[in-house]
């Protein structure tokens, strides 16, 4: 009897383990299809709000995709003892022909807690994506930030933006090439420092159907829709990561760029995750999979480490020369 109880168990702990294997590749399986919607319904599941709420939604154009989504820590709109937080600004991913803000409060979730206030953004896709759509709308929603971030407890002095793949590219163009921030009425320094996730930086001629849809129209787009020909020493920091097994968009785009502006005097910072491809840079700042934080906390600590650089910059008065 007891031989046969230990087959049982043995039996019934194996099917367990089957089962769980089984489930944990359907669940990747969905999120390689439709990674954000389900990553955002796990990591509410499994991490609940973590003390983050959506505090506004707001449209800022005609355009249905021309929306954003602030998240903060409890209280913080209100104003807490610790002052004004960091905003991060984030721009989802998708190609430029997907996504959509409802589906990264996961984003919120992450960072907010951490002592910023998120704003998802949103911007024109498909159709409506041609180069320069995509720059002008980052463009409008870190404007937007700007001038309203204050009353949920951001400080609009403390802007950082980031991205995933497509967003990504918007973030870093929009920061490397001035004229998308002085159409919205902002000056360069604007926004602080930058943050890229498997972004595309140097990628002509283009070989893609959202490529060729999104930039094939335009004249001398060798010149005028590359990052890599915007880099410029004078940049704001940046931080740029990829996935060394990233088959969509290879790593390489985060090395040139980074080295480029490396070259001009300026400072861009590079994390290369060796077991992460496309997706899973992104799934590692979801729940559970966040319990490996290396992706949160390099955003988190470069938003930390420049403010308090820039910050003690400031509070030391600049000395006069002597006559």
């Amino acid at each position: 009897m007891a031989t046969k109880g230990r087959k049982l168990m043995a039996w019934t702990i194996g099917t367990i383990v089957v089962l769980a294997i089984a489930a944990f590749i359907a669940l990747q399986f969905a999120i390689n299809r439709n990674g954000p919607a389900v990553l955002n319904a796990v990591d509410r599941l499994t991490g609940g709000d973590r003390g983050t709420q959506l505090v506004m939604t707001h449209t800022y154009g005609d355009s249905a995709f021309q929306k954003l989504a602030v998240y903060a820590a409890d209280g913080a709109a209100d104003g807490d003892d610790t002052g004004p937080k960091p905003v991060l600004v984030f721009a989802h991913g998708g190609s430029w022909r997907s996504g959509d803000p409802d589906d990264y409060g996961f984003i919120g979730r992450a960072i907010a807690p951490e002592g910023f206030v998120v704003v998802l953004a949103g911007y024109r896709l498909g159709d409506e994506s041609i180069f320069p759509a995509i720059l002008e709308d980052t463009a409008s929603v870190i404007a937007w930030t700007k001038h309203n971030i204050a009353r949920y407890g951001g400080d609009p002095d403390a802007i950082y933006i980031s991205g995933h793949s497509a967003g990504a590219y918007n973030v870093v163009m929009t920061a490397l090439d001035r004229q998308w921030l002085g159409r919205a009425g902002l000056d360069d320094d604007a926004i602080k420092g930058v943050i890229g996730l498997s972004g595309p930086y140097d990628f002509f001629p283009f070989d893609s159907d959202s490529t060729k849809f999104t930039f094939g129209s335009t004249p001398n787009a060798e010149q005028v829709t590359q990052p890599i020909a915007f880099a410029r020493g004078d940049a704001p920091p940046m931080l740029l990561m990829s996935g060394e097994k990233d088959t969509v968009v290879r790593p390489r785009n985060t090395r040139v760029l980074a080295a480029k502006i490396s070259e001009m005097g300026g400072t861009a910072q590079t994390r290369f995750f060796p077991e992460m491809d496309h997706i899973a840079i992104l799934t590692a700042i979801a729940s559970p999979w966040r319990r490996d934080p290396a992706v949160l906390e390099a955003i988190t600590d470069f938003v930390k480490e420049t403010e308090q650089a820039r910050q003690t910059q400031i509070s030391v008065p600049v000395q006069a020369e002597s006559p």
